[in-house]
């Protein structure tokens, strides 16, 4: 199965574009200036750049202003675009075709299988609402937080606090 993995590839296209949205109406960026700022390998971020060029999330102008800008707003670019752009599959339980084949064959592990896709749909939900524009304003929001679980009857008993163990002792307190 396909894991989630931002790879310094990712990671370098998504801080180049983040420094793009912070600059996004000064016109175009030139390389050198994206790759200082960002303390990026200059001849790596170039290829990158190329990518996004060619995916049209950004452009690029020629001549002594030259340099590359955002294509569309930072609030029309989602985190999601990015990363399946420059890594594929978003989640970390791979694409969600390949766990409802797995949820339809696989009778003795489906119930694992369901948790695995509900992660992998959480997961690519949060990257699909996030902006660049949020996270250059700092406006995103935190992900909805998941229902808590009842406690258990010992739990209720010794109330929420979990022993400790003093290291080299191995006692509790």
């Amino acid at each position: 199965m396909a894991h989630m993995r931002i790879s310094q590839k990712g990671l370098y296209a998504l801080q180049a574009m983040m420094m793009l949205a912070r600059r996004y109406r000064q016109g175009a960026i030139k390389i050198h200036d994206i790759a200082d700022e960002e303390n990026l390998p200059e001849k790596f971020l170039e290829l990158i750049l190329l990518e996004l060029k060619n995916a049209r999330m950004v452009e690029s102008v020629r001549g002594a202003k030259g340099g590359y800008a955002l294509r569309r707003q930072p609030d029309e670019i989602y985190l999601s675009e990015i990363i399946r752009l420059v890594d594929g599959p978003l989640a970390p339980f791979g694409d969600a075709e390949q766990l409802r084949m797995l949820i339809d064959t696989d009778a003795a592990h489906r119930s694992l299988y369901k948790v695995f896709l509900e992660v992998r749909d959480a997961a690519a939900g949060i990257l699909e609402h996030t902006s660049l524009a949020d996270l250059v304003s700092g406006t995103r929001t935190a992900a909805p937080k998941a229902p808590k679980r009842p406690k258990t009857k010992k739990q209720r008993e010794t109330g929420s606090v979990l022993p400790m163990v003093i290291h080299g002792t191995g006692s509790k307190t």
